[in-house]
């Protein structure tokens, strides 16, 4: 999932007349307790099977609720456990590998509306999600259901989806493999159900408004003040009690600064990465704090876009880059520089305990005294490719969005690109939206990037990049890639699993070097002290339905 702040999807009509984002401006008619958290600007998007973005996701989290959801495990760590669904599904395993799941819903369960929730509510989501109509980014998180790979070619049509409402509280999932992700699966938003009616009436629009944005989660839209805030209430209709605030106020905010100001003016209860001038003396402090991050800070390079057609010229423009500097003068925050595309913290072959990049080793050093061996290893790739020293290299641009830590990396890359290889790279920066679509349709030559995965599983860091996938944004294009990712998705066997995504790995990163990773995440953020009961997942996720305020 892609980060915006220190990290898809299409440009945003707004229904309303756009307002200068203010933590200070208040919502209208809000009444009993409420907190303010800004995770970001306006979001592209805030319909489940759409949205690719983790603020979005932090805002759909709080709306809906899948199969599974995300529970407090008592320390402040998010666990998986079921939510639309009263327990754990019944499991067959049938001769061929396929996989039937059985799931049986909870009694009452409504929309924020009042009407009835059924299985069949499901079966349309899932459905939409997979019709290529949708287009949604993030349809082949369900890939492992049956038939849903045939469904977003084109080849089947989407009621052949393997999944079926028996009754009411019924629901039949049928899947190709013993998928070892499935139920954190059923945790992703774009698994999440939406309901057909107001999809069908409202079009596209469904979502710019509380009278169509209806949703089955702990929480319910009240108002939006596009670029200004998203204002949530608590849900009278969801099945269970929600104990945390009455209302939660997402401020909609861009400036790094402003948002710190608000935090320190107690207008904001909850911010994400502050100012990267600030960061060491919050840490000094103890304001800022440091959680762990599964992701990836990259740039993406457009591998159909010349000079970039040649995976040496790719490899140079990597082996460039100085990542310890960006770490340790720039980011500041414990991130650690990247040997790979896939972080630290994802399981092997052995399962807990085990680390995909400790065993898939490293693609170069990192290592601080093997900078300048990389550089000379990049300029005789770039002289191999026909630029020795630089020469007749045309001047290609780097792109970002709009956001100072983001600046900050982009004129250091620009400067060790120059000093390394002798090529001109100039800066181009775009607001959020336009940044998005930008990427995503490959209009451009180098640009920030950055993943978080979905799922404790290295393949959601690999199969993004299969040949047309919605998350390519560099534009990778292997067959070799594509058929090792289909190979660990037909079995259930770890061992072989691990062995074709390292395999593919191997090829994205080495022989083709489609991407330029740069470091690993962490999640640096800031919070009210009087607040208790947040509980966070290491995929980005923070969750706020349980916290209390002291007084």
């Amino acid at each position: 999932m892609v980060k915006r702040i220190g990290f898809l999807l299409m440009g945003l009509t707004l229904m309303a007349m756009s307002v200068s984002a203010s933590a200070s401006r208040q919502p209208a008619q809000a009444s009993g307790s409420q907190i303010t958290l800004v995770l970001g600007s306006e979001p592209n998007t805030i319909d489940p099977a759409l949205n690719s973005a983790v603020d979005g996701a932090i805002y759909i989290n709080h709306l809906f609720e899948g199969l599974y959801k995300y529970v407090d495990n008592g320390q402040g760590r998010a666990q998986a456990a079921p939510g639309l669904a009263a327990r754990a599904p019944q499991k067959t395993v049938h001769a061929d590998g396929t996989v039937t799941y059985v799931f049986t819903l909870r009694d009452n369960l409504k929309w924020s509306d009042g009407q009835p929730f059924t299985a069949r509510d499901i079966v349309f989501s899932w459905q939409r999600l997979v019709d290529p109509s949708t287009a949604a980014d993030y349809s082949y998180m369900i890939d492992m259901v049956k038939n849903a790979n045939e469904i977003m070619a084109g080849q089947v049509n989407k009621n052949q989806l393997g999944v079926r409402a028996i009754d009411d509280k019924t629901l039949e999932v049928i899947i190709t493999y013993d998928c070892p992700f499935f139920f954190e699966i059923m945790t992703f938003p774009s698994t999440f159900p939406v309901r057909e009616s107001v999809i069908n009436s409202a079009g596209d629009q469904w979502t710019f408004s509380p009278s169509t944005y209806i949703s089955n989660g702990p929480y319910r839209l009240k108002e939006w003040v596009h670029n200004s805030y998203l204002l949530v209430e608590k849900n009278p209709n969801y099945y269970a009690p929600v104990s945390g605030p009455d209302n939660i106020r997402f401020a909609l905010m861009d400036d790094d600064n402003a948002m710190l100001a608000a935090f320190r003016n107690k207008e904001v209860d909850f911010m994400e990465t502050p100012p990267v001038d600030e960061i060491p003396g919050l840490l000094a402090s103890g304001e800022l704090k440091i959680a762990d991050y599964l992701g990836t800070y990259y740039v993406s390079i457009n591998n159909q876009k010349a000079p970039f057609t040649d995976p040496r010229v790719r490899k140079a423009f990597s082996l460039a880059i100085d990542r310890n500097y960006i770490v340790e003068q720039i980011t500041r925050a414990g991130q650690k520089p990247a040997s790979g595309f896939v972080p630290s913290g994802l399981y092997d072959a052995a399962g807990a305990g085990s680390d995909f990049r400790q065993t898939g080793g490293d693609y170069y050093s990192i290592a601080k005294e093997d900078y300048n061996k990389n550089i000379a290893e990049a300029q005789r790739l770039l002289a191999e490719a026909g630029y020795p020293n630089g020469q007749g290299f045309p001047v290609v641009e780097y792109l970002y969005n709009t956001n100072d830590a983001h600046r900050a990396i982009g004129e250091a890359l620009q400067d060790m690109w120059r000093t390394a290889l002798n090529v001109t790279v100039t800066l181009g920066n775009q607001d959020w939206a336009v940044f998005l679509d930008t990427r995503k349709n490959g209009d451009y030559t180098l640009a920030r990037d950055g993943w978080i995965g979905d799922y404790n599983d290295p393949i959601n860091f690999l199969d993004m990049f299969l040949t047309g996938g919605g998350n390519n944004n560099s534009q990778y294009k292997s067959p070799a890639f594509d058929a090792l990712i289909a190979q660990a998705k037909s079995t259930s066997v770890q061992a072989d699993r691990m062995r074709y995504l390292h395999q593919a790995e191997d090829l994205f990163m080495d022989q083709d070097a489609s991407v330029a990773p740069i470091y690993f995440y962490t999640q640096p953020y800031m919070i009210n002290p009087k607040l208790s009961g947040m509980y966070y997942t290491p995929l980005g996720y923070f969750f706020f339905q349980n916290v209390k305020i002291a007084p």
